[in-house]
Formats: structure tokens, C-alpha cells, sequence
């Protein structure tokens, strides 16, 4: 829901947090100016997820030789889950929290990461701080700027798996902001594929970006090169995880009553070719009642669909209507940082 004010903000923050990279980005009512991304970080106190996320805000303000004291908001788009803690949410990402599992390929215990707290040392007031799981954050921005219907679904298939579900116009959040985390959703009883959360035979520990080349013992971009080459064994893996990946929209679309299907990171973004016909094959094929007519599309923000989804929640409601018609971030330039 975008934030209304009788000061409308000169500027505002977005912030984009994922398993593996962070983005930072800075917009005026004439679009967003700048994206700086660096990898997210691992290591270091609880803390360090948060701050990684304020040194990134300012160094867009640096670049854009602006004052982060004219910045009164931002919109965080992250992985999850949330827990509110002392009223404030942070963050439980399985592929961030190396205490959760005493996972050997996390180099920190972290449980809990605080967000909000954190953010709030630079953003105090009331309604200054908007964040959303990352997903629900995307079907924000696909509602807003794309063509995401009243019914529909957006999912990332990416380091981790996540959906954000929209039902009659309504986009869900939950009692903790946690609606749409169907990745960990279980669907086998004989897999012994393991989730960062802990499950065995969840959608995430089968075909997850993290997970999916580990247990197979290839790494994922060797996994679907080969299978694009013709490698039997290599298209019998792709086709495997298409069939689980399809088989968990189909299970949402006869749950919801779906119109549209969004997808997007980095698993489907390189893949799609591959990918697209199975997944759809997976879910026009049972049940016509339910699933005649459901459209399976990547969706039509790109990359930034996160990003997007962060600002509209919070910028006002003007801009957007201004940046629907003119699609600004598809100049914006992104500058990677180390």
C-alpha cells in the first residue's frame, strides 16, 4: 500500500535483500537514479545485514551527491521468514542463518537478524519503514507498474524459493508478514534433499538455487548447460525439478483460484526457455476447471522486480501513477560494488 503524506518526500529509499546480494536504490518523483548492489554478507554480528543495507543507501547518496538527510523513508523488499521481536520484525532467512541448521556452508550462528531496529536508528518515524518478504515486496511491484491481475501469483526461483499471492485484489501478508512462503511447502516423503529451515522433501531443499546442484553433486550452472546440450541425465534433473516446481503452482492455483503466474530469479531468468513448457505442462494438464486459461509468465518488471515492489511501498501514490505511464527504471543504472 503505498505511504501517503501531506509532505510528499523529496526522495525515497529502496532496499532489496536476498540470499545472496543486496541492492540499494534511490528515487525522486522522476524515477529511481541509481542501484548500487553488492553480495549480501555472512559473517559478523547478527546485525550485519542491516547495516550492510544502510552503508549501501548511503553510498547511492554518495554517488548522487545528495544529502541522506533529505531520504524520509524506505521500502525493504526481503527474504524471510519475519518474527517480530520487541515490536520491531527481523529476519530468519535459512540461507543467511548458519545457526539455524549448523549449516557447514554459513561461516556465522546467526538466528535472528534484526531489520527494523536497525533501520529505524536512521528512519524514526511512524510510517517510515515498509518491509515486505521479498516476494510479496515483487507482487507489489507487478500489481503497481506490470500487469499482474486480481488473482495472481509471483514466485522467485532463485538461491531460495518464494511466492507472493494476491486474491481478489488482495495481497496477503499474514499475522507476521510470512503469507507466501509455500517454498517450504512439503511435497516428498522419500526425498532426503535438505532445506536450510531444516525440512527434508520441501520445494526449496529439492530444487532451491542453493540446494539443488548440492545434492545432486554439480554445480547448478553445469546442471542445466549440460541439460541444454542434451545430457540425458542432466535433462532427466531439469525435468525432475520442473515437474516438483510445476506441481507446487498447480497446488496454489487450485488453492486460490489463480489468473497469472509471475516468475522471476536468476534459476527461471537463465533457464526460462527450458523451463517455461515443462512448468506449464505441469499445471494445464490436470484439472481444466481450475487451471484453463492460467497464464505461466516471467515477469514483466525483469530484475527489478523486487526493487520496484520496495518503492511502491512506499512511495506516494502520484509517483506511481507517474511512473506506470512513463517506466522510468528502465533507464536506471545499476553499479556493482566489492
Amino acid at each position: 500500500m503505498p505511504m501517503t503524506s501531506d509532505a510528499p518526500p523529496t526522495a525515497v529509499a529502496a532496499l532489496d535483500i536476498g540470499g545472496t546480494k543486496m541492492a540499494a536504490c534511490i528515487a525522486t518523483a522522476s524515477g529511481p537514479l541509481l542501484r548500487v548492489v553488492q553480495p549480501t554478507l555472512t559473517s559478523g554480528t547478527p546485525d550485519t545485514i542491516a547495516r550492510q543495507g544502510l552503508r549501501l543507501i548511503d553510498e547511492c547518496c554518495q554517488q548522487l551527491q545528495i544529502d541522506p538527510a533529505v531520504l524520509k523513508s524506505v521500502g525493504v523488499s526481503s527474504c524471510g521468514p519475519f518474527e517480530v521481536r520487541d515490536g520491531a520484525t527481523g529476519i530468519i532467512p535459512p540461507n543467511l542463518c548458519g545457526g539455524l541448521t549448523n549449516r557447514d556452508d554459513l561461516p556465522n550462528d546467526w538466528t535472528f537478524l534484526p531489520l527494523e531496529s536497525v533501520l529505524r536508528e536512521r528512519f524514526s518515524s511512524v510510517r517510515s519503514v515498509r518491509i515486505a518478504n521479498d516476494c510479496v515486496a515483487a507482487l507489489h511491484g507487478e500489481r503497481a507498474f506490470g500487469i499482474a491481475p486480481a488473482n495472481a501469483i509471483y514466485v522467485t526461483w532463485s538461491t531460495g524459493i518464494g511466492f507472493g499471492l494476491c486474491v481478489d485484489g488482495h495481497i496477503l501478508h499474514g499475522k507476521a508478514g510470512n503469507a507466501g512462503h509455500a517454498g517450504h511447502m512439503l511435497l516428498s516423503e522419500t526425498s532426503q534433499a535438505l532445506c536450510g529451515c531444516g525440512n527434508r522433501g520441501d520445494l526449496e531443499g529439492m530444487v532451491g538455487g542453493r540446494n539443488f546442484g548440492k545434492h545432486l553433486g554439480k554445480s547448478l550452472e553445469l546442471i542445466f548447460s549440460d541439460a541444454q546440450r542434451g545430457d540425458v541425465s542432466a535433462l532427466d534433473a531439469v525435468h525432475d525439478a520442473a515437474r516438483w516446481f510445476g506441481r507446487a503452482l498447480y497446488n496454489l492455483t487450485t488453492i486460490l483460484d489463480t489468473e497469472a503466474i509471475f516468475i522471476g530469479g536468476s534459476v527461471w531468468r537463465h533457464n526460462e526457455t527450458l523451463l517455461a513448457p515443462l512448468v506449464q505442462r505441469e499445471i494445464g494438464d490436470r484439472f481444466p476447471a481450475l487451471t484453463r486459461g492460467v497464464t505461466v509468465q516471467s515477469t514483466t518488471l525483469g530484475e527489478l522486480v523486487t526493487d520496484m515492489g520496495a518503492f511502491a511501498l512506499v512511495m506516494p501514490a502520484g509517483w506511481i501513477t507517474d511512473w506506470r505511464a512513463h517506466r522510468p527504471w528502465e533507464t536506471l543504472r545499476s553499479v556493482p560494488l566489492t
